[in-house]
Parts: structure tokens; sequence; C-alpha cells
């Protein structure tokens, strides 16, 4: 009898425990829908404001016919808002998935790839392919980017390898990445100090971030980037779930968290570097948006990877459409508005956790 009420006992246990999972899932998918659906209506409302406003019927009329509508309504939204849009997805999406992972594995809340140094890095390198004018390939509108992207990996690798060098420490490792941020930030001022007016002009204008600067070959390279590291990340879901339960938690069950999290850092850098290479350096996207996907859905990284992807995507649409409406018929750079809302977003993590 005791073994049949203990039997009872444990099945209703279970029974329990897969309830409230279920309902914890269903819960999270209803969290994602209505992400999605408030992306969707972000990227409309992105589509249709600018200089010249559209209408949401002239919008999908001009997605409809395609660009080769020999319409004013198709060269807008073809030639003009969609690279800019396309590239607000992609930009988000890598930087809320580089925050989320670099957050994972320095077990530090503050960690992001602009507080890191990578961003800062990127700037270095626009900035002296500005100032030299080198040409990559025999390619010169390829030479910024390729710049920001090679300093960025530089970076990544130079955080990793001072970490490695201490332990792999995660806060040894946010340190050195503080010290690479003034680093290349000092670079950058003694490129800007030696450049002509005209060129130190181009150096501000990139750091601010614009998608001005969006085109369709930036758009498919930051894509692909991104589609490359979502297939590789999701081998290691469960890995960096048991990772954000903590370190001893992760080794217990054979996990190399060593080799872990080298993997996820490169994965991470080249993520990073592939987002701001073409538009310039974008602040807070990839520390705001892991924290709005965490309060939602916690650490479970088979949601909370792709739910930060979205949110990244979200804030900076919304970002892109405040930057259009703020002064009428001006753009603003995209990097200012994120700045100005991620400042007071780190300033409460600090204060919270202080």
């Amino acid at each position: 009898m005791d073994n049949t009420a203990v039997l009872k006992s444990s099945k209703a246990n279970y029974q329990e425990g897969q309830n409230i999972y279920n309902r914890i899932n269903k819960r999270r998918r209803a969290i994602f829908f209505i992400v999605l659906c408030s992306l969707i209506v972000a990227t409309l409302i992105d589509l249709m404001v600018g200089p010249a406003w559209l209408k949401i019927g002239d919008v999908i009329s001009a997605l409809r016919f395609g660009p080769e509508a020999e319409t004013i309504n198709s060269a807008i939204v073809w030639s003009v808002r969609l690279p800019m849009t396309f590239t607000c997805l992609c930009v988000g999406a890598s930087l809320g998935m580089a925050g989320t992972q670099m957050q994972t594995i320095l077990a530090n809340p503050l960690a992001s790839p602009y507080t890191l140094g990578i961003s800062a890095a990127a700037g270095f390198g626009a900035a002296l392919s500005f100032l030299t004018g080198f040409p990559f390939l025999g390619i010169s509108w390829l030479s910024v980017p390729i710049s920001a992207f090679l300093m960025s990996l530089l970076a990544s690798l130079a955080i990793y390898g001072l970490g490695k060098a201490k332990g792999m420490h995660a806060r040894t490792m946010v340190l050195f990445g503080i010290v690479i941020t003034f680093f290349f930030q000092a670079l950058q001022s003694l490129v800007q100090f030696r450049a002509s007016p005209e060129v130190a002009q181009q150096i501000v204008f990139w750091m601010f971030g614009s998608l001005l600067k969006s085109t369709w070959t930036g758009v498919f390279v930051s894509s692909s980037i991104f589609l490359i590291a979502s297939i590789v990340l999701s081998r290691y879901v469960w890995q960096l779930t048991s990772l954000s339960a903590g370190e001893e938690r992760a080794r217990s069950l054979g996990i190399n968290t060593d080799r872990l999290r080298l993997k996820v850092f490169i994965i991470s850098a080249f993520l990073t570097a592939g987002a701001v290479a073409f538009v310039g350096t974008i602040g807070f996207i990839g520390l705001v948006a892991p924290h709005c996907a965490r309060m939602l859905v916690g650490e479970d990284q088979r949601f909370l990877t792709p739910l930060s992807a979205l949110f990244g995507v979200l804030l900076m649409v919304t970002a892109s459409v405040i930057a259009k409406i703020v002064i009428p018929g001006v753009v603003l750079p995209i990097g200012i508005v994120t700045s100005l809302v991620g400042v007071p977003f780190l300033l409460y993590l600090i204060v919270r956790r202080t």
C-alpha cells in the first residue's frame, strides 16, 4: 500500500509539473505572438514614415507590384525605405542575439557588444579607412565595412585572449572589454585629429550610426551572418541554459565551459561585426533587448535567444520611426536615438543592482 501511495503521489506531482510547464510554454508562445504582431505593425509604420509620408495603401500597393513598377511610391519604398527597414531587421536581430550570448557566457547583465568595446573597434576601423582611403579588392566602397569588420573581430579576439590568460573569469573579461573600449576610442580620436575637416566629418557621421548608408549588399551580408550564427548557436542551446544556472552546475553536467565560451564569443563577434560594419555604431540594442526578453521568458535559451533577436528588431524599427519624425523632413542618425533610450535603461540596471 505504501508503494502504491508513493507511486500515485509521484504521478500526481509529475502531472502537476507537466501542467505548470505547459502553462509556461503557452504564455511564452503568446508573448512571441504579441511581439511579432507589434513588429509587423512597427515595420509597416516605418515604411510609411519619412520626408514623404505614404499611406498604408500606397505601401502595400508598392510592395505588391514590385520594384519594376514605374511609380514614385515604388521607387521610394523599394530603393530607399525597404533597404533601411531590412537593415533594421538584420542589425537589431544580430545585436539582440549577440548581447544575449555575451551576457550568458560572461554572467554579467551589463555585457554587450557596445560596452565590451567591439563597437568602438569597428569605429576605429571605419575611421582608419576614411583616413587612408585604402580600397579592398579594388572596390573603394567596401573599404569602410571591411575595415570595421576586421577591427571588430580583432577586438573580440583580444578580449578573449586576455581573458583566457587570466583563467576566463567573467568579471576579468568585462574589465578587459572596458580597457579595449578606451583604447580604440583613443585611437579613433587620434585618427580624427590627424584627418582633414572633410574626412573628420565623415568619421563623425559614421560614428552616429545612420540608416541612410543602408544598401541591399549590406542587408545580404548581415542577414547571411545572422542566419549562419543562428543555426550554429542552436546546437548549444541546452549548454548555454545550463551555463546561465552557474559555472559549477554546467561543469557538473560535463560541459567544457571554456570551449563553449570561446565558440559563443566568436559567433557573437561575427554577429556584431556584421551588424555595425555597414551602418556605423549602434549602441545599447545589445544591452536592452536581452533584458526585455529575459524578464518575459526567463533563462531558457530556446526562447530567450529568438525573443532577444525579435526585441532587438522591434527596438531598431521603433528607433527608426522616431528618427524620422522628431525633426520633420530630416532623418536623425539612429545611433543617437538608441543611445538616448539605452542610457536611462543602463542607469536603471545599475541602480537596481546596487
